[in-house]
């Protein structure tokens, strides 16, 4: 890389002759622009270069930069995916020979999410074919390669200890339990009997496997993604004869994993099988002696990895856009790493299956979060409650945006025959104490009386009433009132933390009073919820419905079914029953809702094969803006719930429907 340190490019309109002159200290009079690929997460530009007569240098680079979609974007920055690809060119590849471009610039810029990476360009060449396998000749030499990548850096203390190669895995059993059952409900009738009792008893032991010696031996650079789709075969006049690309999910683990991952699917499983020994010998043979590794070692470790292929097969495509390629290549990962599983008697390391215990909170949980390096990292505490009787239900939320520098503060009544009654400001002063928040004529306090069990929140301050509530999804104004709420509430379930995410929730009873436009309400043992949750969330980037519900026999239930584009959906939930324990939700499913204009009329919801009828009775709904323009509604409701199995009850539900 040039000494010099041009400014990121966020776009390839940025370029120009000068930013490529200075980068790659060449007199450059000229490029031209392609796209190539056709990356989700990042879009790649080959730039053909022009020089004086005379001159020399590359006929091409290629230009990565960070997706144009802001929800791409806001996955790749929150996943940290950026940062490490940078990170690695910057701060590992130098050192190293093998299958790697040389970086000529690289600049990331964490608040945004924006990167550049400009790469000395693998053409001309030929794209792996993870579907069609590879050639003997391109298996024996990316397992020579991987292993001048791997040997230097094996047991390395600085990459041990590097905080950005070294981020905890969000996989557990919980989620790719869920996973699975959407992987097997959609490639059921494709998957072989025995691959699919490899992928049960795999799913069913992942965290006692994990938490015992899957992930143990020695640890080394791991690509994450080490398949023929990503490697460039260079053909005649190339640089090098093989380069690997995509170092997003670049991080530090167990050493043998690109290898397993390789092997258990780069070759049809009868090709695989003869040439096995040949190819576990061409990577141990390019670590070199140095590195103090034996074939046998290297045998062991590919074994114990086998089971990565697995996972990836499953996970990858319930998280992408599906399409005919996708499914064919996933049916050809699931079939070949599923049979180097069982063809190295992998299966025997498992232990016995486990259901994972429903994870909880801890106490110091319930304060404030150092947040995360996102612009729309936030932290949110969330309240609501229902009171039938004298027909009042409200929600009230604090959300820190610290990397923006403000807070919201809603405070929302609502019920039928009544106005709604809304105090917003999305714009408040980013607090010290986030206990005590002044927003725009009114202050929220909280008070955590006992953690995770008694919770206080006071509102006061000056709100609008709405007749029509639609209004809020619009934009409008209502009549000014006075509203003072004192609430706490007490816990009254066991509270649930999501694993997909740093977030719980607390079903609770609740009481206090509620004085609005004049009137006054004392509030007793009533239904709620509350949540608190601290990360990364583009509101406009996905749509969700979320619902928090409490049935008259004492069962509570919780669900989020989430919707992002390209993607299956997602779940999480739980079912409370009183006196028994929180059972955890691997499906939940919204359906059928029914709209009058903007505002909600019922929903359907499948909560894990128990099916529930939600019937809005008050709206409470918020329009949300974000920093670059973009809008999301945001209809909430308490409402009252029939269940199939004929019981009754109340809670709340929202939608999150993202407008770009």
């Amino acid at each position: 890389m040039s000494s010099s340190q041009p400014p990121l490019l966020e776009h390839p309109s940025d370029l120009t002759v000068g930013w490529l002159a200075a980068v790659l200290d060449r007199d450059v009079t000229g490029f031209s622009v392609t796209r190539i690929g056709t990356g989700q997460m990042s879009e790649c530009y080959r730039v053909q270069l022009d020089y004086p007569e005379g001159g020399d240098g590359p006929d091409s680079v290629v230009l990565k930069v960070a997706a144009a979609d802001p929800s791409s974007r806001q996955t790749g920055l929150a996943m940290g995916l950026y940062e490490r690809e940078v990170r690695f060119y910057t701060d590992v590849a130098p050192g190293l020979g093998g299958p790697v471009a040389p970086c000529h610039h690289a600049a990331y810029d964490s608040a945004t999410g924006a990167f550049d990476l400009l790469l000395g360009d693998a053409a001309p060449a030929t794209v792996g074919d993870e579907i069609r396998g590879a050639t003997p000749e391109q298996a024996d030499l990316a397992m020579r390669q991987l292993g001048l990548v791997h040997g230097p850096l094996l047991g390395d203390e600085a990459l041990a200890d590097a905080a950005w190669l070294n981020r905890e895995s969000p996989v557990n059993q919980g989620l790719i339990t869920a996973l699975y059952a959407g992987f097997i409900d959609r490639y059921a009738d494709q998957v072989a009997a025995e691959h699919r009792a490899v992928c049960e008893q795999f799913v069913a032991a992942f965290d006692a496997f994990m938490a015992s010696d899957g992930g143990n031996g020695r640890r080394g650079l791991v690509h994450g993604d080490f398949r023929l789709d990503n490697m460039l075969f260079g053909q005649p006049g190339a640089d090098r004869p093989l380069t690997v690309v995509d170092w997003q999910t670049v991080t530090w683990g167990p050493a043998f994993t690109d290898v397993a991952y390789f092997l258990g699917c780069a070759l049809p499983t009868e090709e695989r099988r003869a040439r096995y020994d040949g190819l576990l010998a061409a990577y141990r043979n390019a670590l070199g002696e140095a590195s103090g590794v034996t074939l046998d070692e290297v045998r062991e470790g590919v074994r114990r990895q086998s089971f990565f292929g697995v996972l990836m097969a499953i996970v990858s495509p319930m998280l992408v856009e599906r399409t005919a390629r996708g499914d064919e290549m996933f049916m050809a990962m699931i079939a070949r790493h599923c049979q180097h599983v069982l063809d190295t008697d992998a299966l025997s390391l498992l232990p016995p299956p486990s259901t994972p215990e429903p994870l909880q909170p801890n106490v110091s949980d319930e304060g404030r979060h150092t947040p995360g390096d996102d612009a729309l990292w936030s932290e949110s505490w969330y309240f609501d409650f229902v009171d039938t009787t004298q027909n009042l239900g409200g929600w009230f939320r604090l959300g820190l945006i610290p990397n923006q520098g403000h807070a919201w503060v809603n405070g929302l009544l609502c019920g039928p025959g009544r106005p709604t009654i809304a105090v917003l400001d999305f714009d408040a002063p980013l607090p010290d104490d986030h206990t005590v928040v002044a927003a725009d004529g009114a202050q929220l306090r909280m008070e955590i009386a006992e953690p995770l069990v008694r919770f206080r929140v006071s509102l006061r301050g000056r709100g609008q009433a709405y007749d029509d509530p639609a209004e809020l999804l619009r934009g409008g104004g209502g009549r000014a009132v006075d509203v003072v709420a004192e609430l706490e509430w007490v816990s009254d379930g066991s509270p649930y933390q999501y694993r997909v995410s740093p977030r719980y929730e607390i079903p609770c009873r609740v009481s206090g009073t509620v004085t609005a436009d004049g009137h006054s309400y004392a509030i007793s043992e009533v239904a709620g919820q509350r949540d608190h949750s601290w990360a990364a969330r583009d509101w406009w980037g996905m749509d969700w419905v979320w619902t928090a519900l409490h049935l008259d026999d004492g069962t509570h239930l919780h669900g989020v079914d989430i919707r992002i584009p390209g993607a299956p959906a997602l779940s999480v939930g739980y079912r409370q029953r009183a006196g028994e324990p929180l059972d955890e939700l691997t499906r939940v499913e919204a359906r059928d809702t029914v709209w009058d204009g903007e505002l909600p009329v019922s929903a359907v919801v499948d909560y894990d094969g128990l099916v529930a009828t939600i019937s809005a009775t008050g709206h409470a709904p918020v329009l949300l803006t974000s920093p670059d323009g973009r809008l999301s509604r945001f209809p909430r409701s308490w409402a009252t719930v029939t269940t199939d199995d004929g019981r009754t009850g109340i809670g709340w539900i929202e939608w999150n429907r993202s407008q770009g």
